[in-house]
């Protein structure tokens, strides 16, 4: 009792209930939404013990009857017997199906709620995760989550109350049977206890082990191209063997505990059963009870082990649940985007999207979470029918900047604001509900499986066939998807598969026009293309009589001789270039 009294202190200090507490009221939030189906549930396993118990004592019934301990109606008892047996087949599937589809319905709604949170969770404090761990704790924590929400406190009513039933039928018809029918409780308490400490552990090594499986395997098949190119499929195959290794070491090494366990229960179980059966013969070899008690006796202290059993192991399936709760509130628990400012952004847009909006930031300052500055009173300002370009070295902040804008990071200070047209009389401050003001082409291949229209019209559904092929002559993949057997219906693989780099920019920078944000965001968008389809397709911008504000990060100062304004980054600050500047850039490239 000490030992447990110190354990139990020594927790509290830890936390570790505390925790535990914290995760079961998280669960608890969405257990509560689904009441209806958790009383369905428990009340069909009620029914389906019920129809057991019922069965057991018809059976008692019908071989006293044929044993002649009991005069009665053989044809209508066995019939009975019958019935209760078809009853309690039906009674099983209903639940099984009732259960499946509860469990079906209940894991689809979590999951999708779940992934709506991820989405919306601090881009950068999200990064810190590997999206193969983020992929395993959205899909194997949030499927124990919700099963766990179905199943967990209907059991424990279910078994209960098969437990407390078949203990009062016991008790009723011998109490003494009722000794050797709970022999073996203390016994699986006792072993219980390390098994679950073990079991703790493991689900948390396990988890783990999995989130990096999932991640292992995503890199290698997303970079087969690298991986053949550097001749490195011995490497990354023996890399595989080693994590399968060490996930087969520890599933082993749990699993040696849980045959040691389950062997010493089954000693104990044989234990129980055959004191029962050596306790019932004597209790009918001296006519205390009839054949038909001792067969009822031996069915229902299988119950009461089966029970006792399947109580125990809600223990860990509790554990479990909590653990998984853990993973999943360390990612939907983090600092949420903020999108409070979505109508007055849509007003904002409809009252000043015919004459544009741009783009104004003041004395921007910006660290990373590690303390890393990138900017200290920057500032840049772009508008309607312009093109600006940011220029400098690979690692200074341009891609960085893009994000500010786009709001993904949160700058420390400064002023950062969208406004009317160069005024800055009516502006908002960005924040992730200025996103929708924005179209963004990121560095390297963004499109998606699919056809090319499907590619198009994720971000404009509506777009009619004309439209997309006037997206594409702007950005000059109109120029090789006429050609294509199936025009703007043709196919891309995953990961743009089948067209080159230069093409797959071209199709991204259509898809970004395509939407006509009134402000677009290209990160090298253009690397992939030559000198002169660049200029073309940044010259088809500017001409556009669309009031756009064009932004382009880029290494290459070929093109900077038709942006209307150039800054570099250079001493965490973005300084406006002269046509000197630009001119010294130019001849040293």
């Amino acid at each position: 009792m000490k030992e447990k009294l110190l354990l139990i202190k020594k927790h509290l200090k830890q936390g570790t209930l505390k925790k535990m507490w914290g995760q079961t009221v998280w669960i608890y939030q969405y257990g509560r939404r689904y009441w209806k189906a958790m009383i369905l549930y428990t009340l069909l396993g009620l029914m389906g013990t019920g129809v057991s118990l019922v069965s057991s004592l018809i059976s008692k019934d019908l071989v006293d009857i044929i044993t002649g301990h009991q005069t009665g109606q053989l044809l209508s008892t066995f019939a009975a017997m019958i019935g209760f047996s078809v009853a309690n087949i039906l009674v099983s599937q209903a639940s099984s199906y009732a259960s499946t589809f509860i469990s079906l319905k209940v894991d689809t709604e979590i999951k999708n709620e779940i992934f709506a949170k991820m989405l919306v969770t601090d881009w950068e404090s999200l990064t810190d995760y590997h999206t193969g761990d983020l992929v395993t704790r959205w899909s194997s924590d949030a499927s124990n989550i919700s099963s766990g929400i179905l199943n967990w406190i209907p059991n424990l009513i279910i078994y209960t109350f098969r437990f407390i039933s078949a203990l009062a039928i016991v008790l009723y018809y011998d109490p003494t049977f009722a000794l050797f029918a709970l022999l073996g409780m203390p016994f699986s308490a006792l072993l219980s206890r390390p098994l679950l400490r073990r079991m703790t552990k493991n689900n948390e090594r396990s988890a783990a082990m999995n989130a990096r499986l999932y991640g292992f395997n995503q890199e290698a098949f997303s970079n087969i191209q690298t991986i053949k190119a550097f001749d490195l499929i011995h490497f990354y195959t023996a890399r595989l063997k080693s994590l399968q290794d060490d996930y087969i070491h520890m599933q082993l090494d749990f699993q040696k505990m849980s045959m040691l366990t389950a062997v010493l229960m089954s000693i104990i179980s044989f234990i129980v059963s055959y004191s029962c059966y050596g306790w019932g013969i004597y209790r009918v070899w001296s006519n205390a009870i009839s054949y038909g008690t001792m067969t009822m006796f031996l069915s229902l202290s299988g119950t009461l082990t089966s029970a006792v059993n399947s109580l125990v192991s809600l223990v860990p399936s509790a554990i479990s649940l909590t653990i998984s709760a853990g993973r999943l509130m360390d990612i939907v628990e983090m600092p949420r985007e903020d999108y409070s400012q979505d109508s007055v952004v849509q007003r904002f847009e409809k009252q000043y999207r015919s004459t544009g909006i741009g783009l104004n930031m003041q004395d921007l300052s910006y660290s990373y979470h590690n303390g890393t500055a990138v900017f200290e009173g920057a500032s840049l300002e772009a508008y309607p029918h312009e093109i600006v370009a940011l220029v400098g070295p690979s690692g200074e902040g341009k891609t960085t900047m893009l994000r500010l804008i786009l709001s993904l990071l949160t700058p420390q200070a400064g002023s950062f604001h969208v406004c009317a047209g160069a005024q800055h009389e009516h502006q908002i401050a960005l924040s992730p509900s200025t996103r929708k003001l924005f179209s963004y082409v990121p560095q390297g291949n963004t499109m998606f499986s699919g056809t090319i229209a499907d590619n198009m019209r994720n971000v404009k559904p509506d777009a009619t066939d004309e439209e997309i092929i006037e997206a594409m002559k702007q950005s000059c993949a109109w120029d090789f998807v006429e050609k294509l057997p199936n025009g703007i219906y043709s196919e891309i693989k995953e990961r743009g598969g089948g067209f080159s780099e230069g093409q797959a920019q071209r199709l991204s920078i259509a898809r970004a026009l395509l939407r006509k944000s009134p402000i677009l965001l290209l990160d090298e968008a253009t690397s992939a293309l030559d000198v002169a389809t660049e200029r073309k397709v940044l010259r088809n911008i500017m001409q556009d009589t669309y009031p756009r504000t064009c932004i382009v990060t880029t290494h290459r100062p070929t093109v900077l001789n038709i942006c209307t304004r150039v800054y570099a980054i250079r001493d965490k600050k973005c300084d406006v270039l002269s046509e000197e500047e630009i001119s010294e850039m130019m001849k040293d490239f």
